[in-house]
């Protein structure tokens, strides 16, 4: 066997370079260190990942702009706009993403739309997921006044971009369980408590068109409108007339069950959420967008929630919900449940407050 011989010279430079390992072998643990790692995304029920999405909003203010709920996943994803609220976001256990238009820029841009001459037929709502304002026409909106949105969706820059909608906008009147009232037809949303006394809760389009509803097509009368507003809101409390209808806090699942609800809830973008309403039955989907303001022809209607469930006419009023959370009530849209659509619901919070009405 040969053996190398090793030059003292060669020595040397081994040395040398042996000593530069150790060296950086002191050094390299602490640059590491300096690096903290970030803890791994959780996983969030639907309701968790809103109540933290609002704590977060609340502590961080304007270092955030919108969040939304990954269904897939089960994480929230909250937008943030530096590396101290980046690092907050993601120590909840949320994903941290940085976006480039703050939640002023864009309520900016939307209370622009809403100042311009109102299109009937025209829609838009603050879409996290995007960082933009969604603005959507439907088949209703053509010529000067498709050429007129379009030039006031570019003048907003990156803050807004325009789709359009096959369908038309329209309140979902036709004459949860179906309510009558001379001829028209809508859905009950959700039983609710006032001063102890039962109520219900479905849309303003129904409660400002008729007073008196019915539980069966001629029937005899279980209720009586105390209060609606539509346009601007689109909700209606109704008084229970006839003491001996149950009154229960749930919604039909068209199956022979049901689902009972005991709290109300403000929902995230990206959520999943169901639809019960008189016509179609029940139906799911998810959120796409909040603060939804949309042109109907009767009016406008704002602080919408906008989903890709489908409804038709007959289900105004029915109740969009999450689990045993009351989320909504169904306003209008376009579209059918043939072949999709957007469907606006209005907040159940909002209706609840406006009325000082409990779930139950």
């Amino acid at each position: 066997m040969k053996h190398r011989r090793i030059t003292r010279r060669r020595i040397a430079i081994a040395g040398t370079s042996a000593a530069a390992v150790v060296a950086a072998g002191v050094l390299l643990p602490h640059a590491n260190a300096a690096q903290p790692t970030a803890p791994s995304p959780k996983a969030f029920a639907p309701a968790a990942a809103a109540q933290l999405a609002g704590d977060l909003t609340s502590r961080l203010g304007d270092r955030t702009a919108g969040s939304y709920y990954d269904a897939k996943t089960k994480q929230l994803v909250v937008n943030v706009l530096d590396a101290t609220a980046d690092q907050k976001v993601q120590d909840t256990g949320a994903v941290a993403r940085t976006v480039q238009h703050t939640m002023a820029e864009l309520h900016r841009s939307a209370e622009t739309l809403k100042a311009q001459p109102r299109i009937p037929g025209t829609a838009w709502s603050i879409d996290p997921r995007t960082n933009q304002v969604v603005v959507t026409a439907d088949s209703t909106v053509k010529g000067a006044q498709l050429d007129s949105l379009t030039k006031s969706v570019k003048a907003l820059g990156g803050t807004a971009q325009l789709h359009r909608s096959a369908g038309r906008f329209k309140p979902f009147v036709a004459g949860g369980d179906a309510i009558f009232a001379d001829g028209a037809r809508c859905s009950l949303g959700f039983n609710v408590v006032k001063d102890g006394q039962p109520y219900f809760l479905t849309a303003g389009h129904c409660g400002v068109a008729f007073k008196s509803w019915s539980g069966s097509s001629g029937g005899q009368e279980i209720g009586n409108v105390e209060a609606a507003t539509f346009p601007g809101h689109d909700f209606a409390l109704v008084k229970y007339t006839d003491t001996s209808v149950a009154h229960p806090s749930s919604v039909d699942l068209y199956n022979g069950s049901t689902q009972a609800i005991t709290k109300a809830g403000d929902p995230t973008v990206g959520q999943t959420v169901q639809r019960s309403g008189s016509t179609t039955q029940v139906h799911d989907g998810t959120v796409t967008g909040l603060d939804a303001t949309v042109n109907y022809q009767e009016g406008s209607v704002t602080g919408l929630i906008q989903t890709n469930v489908c409804a038709e006419p007959g289900d105004s009023g029915g109740a969009l919900f999450s689990g045993d959370t009351a989320v909504g009530l169904t306003s209008g849209g376009s579209g059918d449940c043939t072949n999709g659509g957007e469907t606006f619901f209005q907040p159940v919070t909002a209706a609840l407050t406006e009325y000082g009405a409990q779930i139950g």
